[in-house]
C-alpha cells in the first residue's frame, strides 16, 4: 500500500512543490507558492494539502556543497516546523544540494533558456527532492 507525499523546496519568494506516490517513486511538479520573505500563503498551502491528503511531507534542506549549513538551511527547517505544527504530519527534510542545478539542466535539455523560467524551477526541484527522498524510503 503505497502512501502519497507531498515535497515542498524552500525559497524566500517561491516555494515549489510537488507530489508524488512511494509505489511509483515518481514525481509531478505542482505549481510554486509565492513567498513574502519566507512566509508562503497559509491558507494556499492548506488548500494544496487538503487536496492530495499527504501522509507525509518532505522538505529540501539546502546545504552547502561542503554539507555545511547556509543561512537558508535555518529557514527552510523553521518552514518545515511550521508545516508540521499547522498540519500535524510527519515532515522529513531531505538534502538538495544539487536540486537546483539539475532541474535547471533537464529543463535547459527539453527547451533552451526561454523554458527556464523561476516557478518551474521550483517545481522540478521539488520533484527531485521528493524522487531522491523515495529512493532511499521503506515502507
Amino acid at each position: 500500500m503505497g502512501i502519497t507525499v507531498l515535497a515542498f523546496d524552500f525559497g524566500t519568494k517561491s516555494i515549489g512543490c510537488a507530489v508524488g506516490q512511494s509505489i511509483t517513486g515518481t514525481a509531478q511538479s505542482l505549481p510554486a507558492f509565492k513567498a513574502q520573505d519566507g512566509i508562503p500563503n497559509w491558507d494556499d498551502i492548506a488548500k494544496c494539502i487538503q487536496e492530495w491528503q499527504p501522509a507525509r511531507i518532505v522538505v529540501g534542506l539546502p546545504l552547502n556543497m561542503d554539507g555545511t549549513e547556509q543561512p537558508l538551511t535555518l529557514r527552510a527547517k523553521k518552514f518545515a516546523n511550521r508545516l508540521h505544527g499547522r498540519f500535524n504530519l510527519p515532515v522529513d527534510l531531505q538534502d538538495e544540494r544539487l536540486t537546483t542545478t539539475e532541474a535547471r539542466s533537464e529543463i535547459f535539455s527539453r527547451g533552451g533558456y526561454r523554458a527556464l523560467n523561476k516557478s518551474k524551477v521550483d517545481g522540478i526541484s521539488a520533484c527531485l527532492i521528493l524522487e531522491s527522498w523515495f529512493e532511499n524510503y521503506v515502507e
